[in-house]
Order: structure tokens, then C-alpha cells, then sequence
């Protein structure tokens, strides 16, 4: 039943760790008001507010409001991206994983991690080159436009919604659980500061913002790594012998099968995670934020480096909690569980090793992170109504760019509103599902057809169609008929489909349809489409579109 509660509390805050955020699902014990933590993040928010205010000078046109007008150097956008994908999730999620079960929990870190390889390898290059604002602009530059935008807009505008409501139900179970907030409130507050930043601010305080939340968190992390390592003489086998010496489990933790003994579920958990993040919209907007293809495969070098750096502290902070807090009656009550529940473990690491300062600063830090995570979220959305299917579906490339702006911070507002709406209306529900979806689909919809519009010569608008729709339906199909959703919602006694994560089966079922529906296409739009294959990889590796 723990690892249980483990497994679905890590699907709540999933942007960077795409399937991760510790168990804030359900009710939680919401704790004292933290003075320290509060005004930590009331420091923060001024910093960012400053920043949205200094970038709306600087944001008068869609180019600008989208990529930051492309201005921004490799360094910058990797620990942005970095700051994307890093969050509370991470922070708290990974360490209550390695808390409960050992190097199980290093599991989720090292399959997000593996994207990043295939992102420098495969799309950094490619897709900066092809693309303006977002990755439709890639797919629609040898396929039939208005088809292929509408069906690439169905992907991203329901990833961007599902990872929406995840974040703001993680939001205001976050902040109840560490700062005493009532959960409304909470909500409230994220989705203000987040329509502020990105409605005034766009792209440009986006960044900056998520280049602040990704230098807190990795100076956070790094003086709890360094502390927790000091106590040791810097010795990490004297760290597991300590860990497994106080763990109940014994020299188990450090064995794998603790938290997931079944290999296709483990599988399945790894593929939707490691393809996910390679068809996530918010990450792959990133890219077109700066100036070239160089600058490009830079910001993917750099996000490598600080995302492989910050996971590697968080084992070191793993083991930690298990030194430091299991069984510490400054932590724990009467029966041996953590104070405020499982997620608790990090925090009260920060505290037993650095003491309240630590503590309110790492708290306020994982406040921060959602901001940014839902701004990056937002600036997505946004783009794919804006951009994808206002300034190029309907008005056919020719928008009056005054009216998009305009209707760009319209469509800003209106998801802050619906995120609101829609984390109120969610409080109660399983999120643990709706924030596995998002992977899902963005494994199964966005990056088949971006991969093979890249690679494959012979792929044809009514072929990314259907693996589109193919990969969308299967994707809620199976999750509707998993454990998660037939079984814990609908109360069946077993479930149809015996697996929760399933991009291992809708994934490959996408590229099938997409392969098979190609070549029995014999369209004269298929010809068009297989023509500019030649011109597209030329325009990809030169940055000129032929």
C-alpha cells in the first residue's frame, strides 16, 4: 500500500520529471504557518514580478512574445530548460521514493534523464533549424498545413491542460503541506503570479524566472548534498552502510524490486517518461528561443549537465532522509510515519542538516518551482491557440499582429482562469491520473509524427493523422480500462488493461498507423508530401529553408 501512495503521489507535479511530485494526492496534514518559508517566497516573487516588469518593455511582438525574439544564448536557455524539467516533483518526489524503498527510487531520475541524449542527438538541431514558435511549425513544413496544425494542436493544447490541472491541484496540496495555506488560496496565488509574468512578460520573463527557480534549487541542493556528504567525511559507501543500517529493510534498499517488482510495469514507467519528454511542447518550445542551431544543441548540452548534476545530489539526499530523518522522533510521530506524510522527507532533511533557515529556503523553493513550471506551460498553450491555429490555420500565415498579441494575452488569461477553475474542481479527484496522461500523449501524438516528419521520406499528411488519432485514443483508452482509473475509480475488482502507464503499447501502435496508413497512400497530396522530404533535410541541416 506504500509503495502505492509513493507511485501515484509521484504522478502530481510531472513537467520535468514528467511523472513526478511526491504524494500530495488525497488529504493531506496541513502544517504550521512557516514565517521563514513565506517570506522566502515573498522575496522571490518580488524578483520575478520585477522581471516580468522589465520584460515587458522588451516584448511588443508575437516573435517576441513567443522565443523571446530569439535572443537568447545556449547557456541561458539550458538552465531554463533545466529550471522546466527540475521541480518540486523532483525534489521531494524522488527523495520519498529513495526514503521508502532505496536505489527503486533512482529509477524515475535516471529515465528522465535518458531523454535528454535523444534531444541533443535527434531534435535540437533539426528542430531549431525548421521551426519559428512551436513544433507544428516543423511538422506542417511538409505536410498539408491546416490538417496537420489542427491534429499537432489537439496534442499539445491536451498535454498543456492535463500538466495544467496536475500542477495546480500539486500547487495548492504543496502549499497546504508546507506553508499552512488553504488549499484556494494556494491555487489563487499561482495562477495570479503566472498570468503576470507570462500575459506582461512572455517568453522573456518566462526564462528568466525559470533560470531563477533553477539557480535556487541547485544552490539548494548542492548545500544539502554537501552537509549531508560532510557528516560522512565525504565518503558516499560510509553513507549507505549508515542508510542501510537505520533502513528496516536492511541491505534490500539497495537491491532493485523493492518499489516495482513486475519488469513490464517498470518498462512501461520508463518509456512514457523518457519518450514523453521528448514530445512535451513547453520543452520543445525552448528551442526556438535562441538566435541558431549551435546556440541550440548548446541549451541541450547545458540542461544535460545541470539535470544530471541536480539528480545526482538527489541520490546523495536520498540516502539522507533515511540517516538523518527515519526513525527521528524530531520528525516522526508515535508509529514511525513522517510528520505531514511522505513528502515531508526532503524537507525535513533540509532542516535536520541546515536547521529552520534551510528548511523555510527549500520550501519556498518548491513553491517556485510550480510558478515557473506553469508559466512555461502557459507561454505553450498560448502559442498553439495564438500562433498555430489563429495566425496560421485561419488566417493563413498573415495575421495582423497587433490582434495576435492581443489575442495571445487574452488566451493567457483564460487558461489562468481555467486552471483555477479546474484545480478547484479537481481537489479531490485521482490526479495521479491526469498527470500520467500528459506523457502519454505526448509520447504517442506529438513525437511520432515530429520524429517522422524529420527522418522518414515517405510519411504523408493522412498518415500523421491517423497515427495522431490512433496514438490520442489509445492512450485515454488504455489508461480508462488500467488499474488506475477502472479499478481505484470505477470500482471494478480488476482492471482490463493490467499496466498504468501505457506508452509502450499506444507509442509503437502510432508509428505503425503512421507507417501503414503512408504507404498505402497514393494520394497526390502523398506525392507533395514525400517530395519535400529532400528540401526539408537540406533546410535542416543548413538553418535555410529551401
Amino acid at each position: 500500500m506504500r509503495n502505492k501512495s509513493l507511485l501515484a503521489g509521484l504522478l502530481l507535479l510531472a513537467p520535468s520529471l514528467a511523472l513526478a511530485a511526491g504524494s500530495i494526492d488525497g488529504e493531506v496534514e496541513r502544517q504550521s504557518v512557516n514565517p521563514t518559508a513565506i517570506a522566502m517566497f515573498l522575496v522571490f516573487v518580488c524578483i520575478t514580478l520585477f522581471i516580468s516588469y522589465w520584460a515587458s518593455k522588451r516584448t511588443n511582438t508575437s516573435a517576441e512574445f513567443y522565443t523571446a525574439g530569439g535572443g537568447i544564448s545556449g547557456l541561458q536557455n539550458g538552465a531554463a530548460i533545466a529550471g522546466d524539467f527540475m521541480s518540486a516533483a523532483s525534489f521531494l518526489g524522488i527523495t520519498a521514493l529513495i526514503y521508502a524503498t532505496g536505489v527503486d527510487g533512482m529509477t524515475l531520475a535516471l529515465a528522465a534523464f535518458a531523454g535528454w541524449p535523444m534531444m541533443l542527438i535527434l531534435l535540437s538541431e533539426r528542430v531549431r533549424n525548421l521551426g519559428k514558435v512551436t513544433f507544428t511549425d516543423v511538422v506542417a513544413l511538409r505536410l498539408e498545413q491546416t490538417k496537420t496544425r489542427v491534429i499537432a494542436v489537439l496534442g499539445s493544447v491536451s498535454v498543456v491542460i492535463m500538466y495544467l490541472i496536475a500542477q495546480m491541484v500539486g500547487a495548492g496540496k504543496l502549499i497546504e503541506l508546507l506553508f499552512g495555506l488553504p488549499y484556494e488560496v494556494a491555487v489563487i496565488i499561482v495562477a495570479a503570479l503566472v498570468m503576470a509574468y507570462v500575459a506582461f512578460g512572455g517568453m522573456l520573463a518566462t526564462t528568466w524566472v525559470q533560470i531563477v527557480k533553477a539557480l535556487l534549487l541547485l544552490s539548494g541542493i548542492t548545500i544539502i548534498g554537501v552537509l549531508v556528504l560532510h557528516s560522512v567525511d565525504y565518503d558516499f559507501n560510509e553513507l549507505l552502510q549508515q542508510a542501510v543500517d537505520k533502513h528496516p529493510r536492511g541491505g534490500d534498499i539497495l537491491t532493485n524490486g523493492v518499489w516495482i517488482s513486475d519488469p513490464i510495469q517498470i518498462l512501461t514507467l520508463l518509456v512514457s517518461m523518457m519518450f514523453g519528454t521528448l514530445g512535451l511542447p513547453h520543452i520543445l518550445m525552448r528551442l526556438f528561443t535562441v538566435p541558431n542551431m549551435e546556440e541550440s544543441r548548446k541549451s541541450a548540452f547545458y540542461a544535460s549537465v545541470f539535470i544530471g548534476y541536480f539528480f545526482i545530489l538527489l541520490i546523495v539526499a536520498g540516502f539522507g532522509t533515511i540517516v538523518y530523518v527515519m526513525g527521528n522522533p524530531e520528525y516522526t510521530d508515535s508509529a514511525g510515519k513522517l510528520l505531514g506524510g511522505g513528502n515531508m522527507a526532503a524537507i525535513h532533511l533540509a532542516n535536520a542538516v541546515g536547521g529552520d533557515l534551510l528548511m523555510g529556503f527549500m520550501s519556498a523553493v518548491a513553491f517556485a518551482t510550480i510558478l515557473a513550471v506553469v508559466a512555461g506551460l502557459t507561454v505553450a498553450g498560448s502559442a498553439a491557440i495564438s500562433h498555430d491555429l489563429y495566425a496560421q490555420v485561419l488566417c493563413k500565415g498573415k495575421p495582423d499582429p497587433d490582434k495576435e498579441i492581443r489575442l495571445t494575452r487574452i488566451v493567457t488569461l483564460v487558461l489562468g482562469l481555467l486552471a483555477v477553475a479546474l484545480g478547484i474542481v479537481f481537489q479531490e479527484q485521482n490526479v495521479a491520473v491526469i498527470a500520467t496522461l500528459p506523457m502519454v500523449v505526448a509520447a504517442s501524438v506529438n513525437l511520432p509524427i515530429l520524429l517522422l516528419s524529420l527522418y522518414w521520406s515517405k510519411l504523408t499528411t493522412r498518415g500523421a493523422v491517423a497515427g495522431a488519432i490512433v496514438g490520442f485514443v489509445s492512450a485515454i483508452g488504455l489508461i480508462i480500462i488500467g488499474p488506475k482509473v477502472w479499478v481505484d475509480i470505477l470500482g471494478f475488482e480488476t482492471a482490463l488493461f493490467p499496466y498504468d502507464y501505457p506508452a509502450l503499447f499506444t507509442m509503437p501502435a502510432a508509428f505503425l498507423a503512421i507507417w501503414l496508413v503512408s504507404i498505402m497512400d497514393n494520394s497526390e497530396r502523398a506525392k507533395q508530401d514525400r517530395e519535400c522530404f529532400d528540401r526539408l533535410v537540406q533546410s535542416s541541416e543548413t538553418g535555410r529553408i529551401a
